[in-house]
């Protein structure tokens, strides 16, 4: 099982001898393992943390002092996937679990549902099941917990789904943890679609939405109950108010009504709307945990990601911080109420990807543990960043992750196409470009017209665009690393998962010559069927997911027979090189029957075709051995029919 490396203290920043070039790649395993460490949180007072681990085997939460590393829990997942992992005052730490099933009595697919488990550390090591025997309300939950403590007593307070009739709300319950009892504390409408927890655990705010009118409206919660202080008709990009601005009496909301996507502040008190106002700007906030209140801002840009705080002293603690690592990206992974204990992510040359420590008291930093065990920095390919022009001119954004050892010069190419679509990759350590990266392969990431974090202007050109100039997008920054003499024109392949793996039959179908081979992951074939499985799904025809998507694809309804020109599984006669498909069975996503389609559809077309599924795997690739089985059949077909080079 998952295991900590014993804490190592030293100086930073640290050394570590790298060979230049390996005589052999890496085990596949080491790059489709669970992280060793992923989602760590210290507790309120920073003497404990709390963490969701795992290998290539299974994930578990394990408790821990900070002082000595003493292990204080540990709890296997066993058929569940771990997802999140929070502390509820010092003594109770909550841990979110999924599973994909369906349930007696509803309708619809299989879904993904999210259970709650807590865990009380002044009564010993038994985690217990939260939500149970609460009358007419589901044991799962429907949004983020959130801890709080009321007259000393820790709670929490979950978003969870109501039955007063047939007909399920969105409500709010609170859960005394100290009694492990629960209780329905506020009840939606069935057009709620959020609440707006406050410090205390009540309710200040809730917000409802008609998926068929469009129709948001904010209510404020007052002596006589919610009141409807702003609204706005949004069949598309609809508002929401998304955190408590700098103290908790004013909420920020976040419109595009101009137009464009900007922030405006909401008083409490009176309901009043100012703005908008670029206090905010950022692609997150920081909230403090006690207060709920923003401290600062978070700003992805493409190499690196900055932390802007509101309180000079924590701007000055973070600016020394990443002083300490030069050349390296930092991110805050958690930190004491009082600032004097920190648990930091490093990723780069020297550091790999690892977890450090930061012990004010001692004016101390410290190595924690590798976030994945065996893969040191010497096993990493390196990355950089640019941007290169489109057909018409529009520029788009790269991650370039190279072999390591091997010069940047006639390498064969893979390019990795990210889901969303609108979504994007991030600066820093990618276990699958990375994997690919070990086998011998320039790894593309194009941040293709439609992604976002690049600018609303970005994001929009995708509109209409799907199958169409996203996708020649790929094949344009193919050609540019052609022309620059990294790549060899005539070993390209494409792989990506969800929208990527869309991208990746795309591009054997509607981009053809390009590509001499194709590996498509829990990826949508057909755009017509994608559209009506979403309105079986919510009894809809008329929702704001459905509009979404529409809007992507340039489609005029459901049953606009123009995309079909842009779904795969329609043009499986074209394609001439060999392509991969492999889904997870239990996907509640991107249904595996997307991938079945295409399957159907090549075996129609007489075309060769290779298929996996995963038995219980779901959208996220979240179970280690499948995970890991993904990646072994991609590389294998990589290696098979685009073939690396020789190691050095």
């Amino acid at each position: 099982m998952a295991r900590l490396p014993h804490v190592i203290a030293r100086a930073v920043p640290m050394a570590l001898l790298a060979s230049s070039a390996l005589a052999a790649p890496p085990p596949v395993t080491l790059f489709g393992q669970l992280p060793t460490l992923s989602t760590i949180e210290l507790s309120p007072d920073g003497t404990r943390w709390a963490a969701v681990m795992g290998d290539e085997k299974s994930a578990q939460v394990q408790v821990r002092t900070v002082a000595d590393n003493k292990i204080l829990s540990v709890t296997p997942a066993e058929k569940a996937k771990v997802r999140d992992v929070m502390w509820v005052g010092n003594n109770h730490v909550v841990t979110t679990i999924s599973k994909t099933t369906d349930v007696i009595g509803l309708q619809g697919p299989k879904r993904e549902w999210y259970l709650l488990l807590a865990l009380d550390l002044t009564k010993g090591k038994t985690w217990k099941p939260l939500m149970s025997g609460i009358d007419k309300t589901m044991n799962v939950a429907a949004g983020t917990p959130r801890a709080v403590i009321r007259d000393g007593e820790p709670m929490l307070v979950v978003p969870a789904i109501h039955f007063p009739s047939l007909d399920g709300v969105l409500a709010l319950v609170e859960l005394r943890l100290d009694r492990a009892v629960g209780r329905v504390a506020r009840i939606g409408t069935p057009d709620t679609v959020d609440f707006i927890i406050g410090p205390d655990g009540e309710p200040v705010a809730r917000e409802d939405y008609g998926s068929r009118s469009g129709e948001w409206r904010l209510l404020l919660n007052g002596k006589d109950g919610f009141r409807k202080v702003y609204g706005e008709t949004a069949l598309l990009d609809r508002p929401n108010v998304y955190s408590f601005g700098r103290d908790a009496c004013t909420l920020l909301m976040s419109s595009r009504k101009s137009g464009e996507w900007e922030d405006y502040e909401i008083k409490v008190a009176d309901g009043s709307v100012s703005g908008p106002t670029d206090a905010y700007d950022g692609d997150n906030v920081l909230t403090d945990r006690r207060t709920k209140t923003v401290i600062g801002t978070i700003d992805v840009k493409l190499d690196r990601t900055d932390y802007n705080f509101f309180n000079p002293d924590d701007q000055k603690l973070w600016r020394g911080i990443i002083k300490a690592f030069p050349g390296e990206q930092v991110r805050l992974e958690s930190w004491s109420d009082d600032r004097k204990t920190i648990i930091l992510d490093v990723q780069g040359e020297k550091n790999g990807v690892a977890l450090f420590r930061v012990d004010r008291a001692k004016g101390a930093v410290e190595y924690m543990a590798d976030r994945y065990e065996g893969i040191g920095p010497e096993l990493l390919g390196p990355v950089t960043t640019y941007r290169y022009k489109a057909a018409d001119g529009l520029e788009i954004p790269a991650y370039l992750t190279l072999p390591r050892g091997r010069p940047a010069k006639n390498l064969p190419l893979v390019v990795f196409a990210h889901g969303g679509p609108a979504a994007r990759d991030y600066p820093g350590f990618d276990w699958w470009a990375q994997g690919l990266a070990s086998r011998g392969y320039a790894v593309l990431q194009p941040q293709f017209r439609g992604s976002t974090g690049f600018g609303q202007a970005h994001r929009d050109a995708g509109n209409g665009q799907w199958g169409r100039k996203m996708q020649t997008d790929l094949s344009d920054g193919v050609r540019d690393l052609v022309a620059k003499g990294v790549a060899d024109p005539k070993r390209v392949c494409i792989v990506g998962a969800s929208y990527g793996g869309y991208a990746a039959m795309a591009g054997v179908t509607l981009d053809p010559g390009v590509y001499r081979c194709a590996s498509a992951v829990a990826g949508v074939s057909d755009l017509r069927a994608m559209l009506r499985q979403e309105v079986r799904d919510t009894g809809d025809d008329r929702n704001g997911t459905l509009r979404f998507w529409q809007r992507f694809m340039g489609a005029k309804g459901v049953d606009d027979t123009s995309i079909d020109a842009w779904s795969p599984a329609t043009l499986a006669s074209r394609v001439t090189v060999p392509l991969q498909l492999i889904h997870g069975r239990d996907d509640t996503v991107v249904p595996i029957a997307q991938s079945k389609l295409m399957l159907d559809a090549m075996k129609k077309a007489g075309k060769p075709v290779e298929w996996l599924e995963l038995a219980g795997e779901d959208h996220f690739l979240s179970r280690p051995a499948t995970r890991i089985a993904m990646l072994e059949a991609q590389v294998a077909f990589l290696e098979k029919h685009n073939p690396p080079d020789p190691a050095p």
